[in-house]
């Protein structure tokens, strides 16, 4: 049922939410959405989906990797997931743990590795064409910015390099 919710929404032809909200809502464009969930499902036997002894099926890549990525993508709460795509927590919480992993494994030499001189020059000639002089410094952390009227929950939490 969840699966075909998804699958309208976002997935078919014609579905319910266009490519502007997918991307406004998954934070990434819908053509990476199934790199990634083709790279997932492919490099971690965990994804694909399986019958269990009843023959029900598990949840699907699709699913699965959906959660993940709207967790991550809105740092939301595994409550404000779980009401969607109906998964219990202790699925989301394993669900996430090895899409990290496999995401790390499938993508982390080309896209999760130090910068060299190549990329900080290509950042820093589109930061300088978008009006953010020094936007290298920011990521790197030689810039820093004070908060003021900062929440009073939040207060100490951003603060120094960590």
């Amino acid at each position: 049922m969840s699966e075909v919710r998804l699958m309208e929404d976002y997935f078919i032809d014609n579905p319910m939410y266009d490519q502007v909200i997918f991307r406004r809502r998954f934070r990434m464009q819908i053509s990476l959405f199934r790199r990634i969930v083709d790279d997932v499902t492919a490099n971690n036997e965990y994804f694909p989906q399986r019958s269990d002894a009843t023959d029900r099926q598990s949840l699907s890549p699709l699913q699965k990797c959906t959660t993940a990525i709207r967790v991550l993508a809105y740092g939301a709460s595994i409550v404000a997931v779980n009401e969607y795509l109906r998964m219990s927590g202790s699925i989301i919480k394993e669900v996430l743990v090895h899409f990290v992993d496999s995401v790390i494994t499938c993508f982390g030499d080309e896209y999760l590795r130090k910068s060299n001189e190549a990329d900080l020059a290509r950042l820093q000639y589109v930061g300088d064409q978008r009006g953010f002089l020094g936007m290298i410094g920011s990521i790197d952390y030689y810039i820093h910015w004070e908060w003021k009227k900062c929440p009073s929950a939040w207060t100490g939490q951003y603060d120094g390099r960590s």
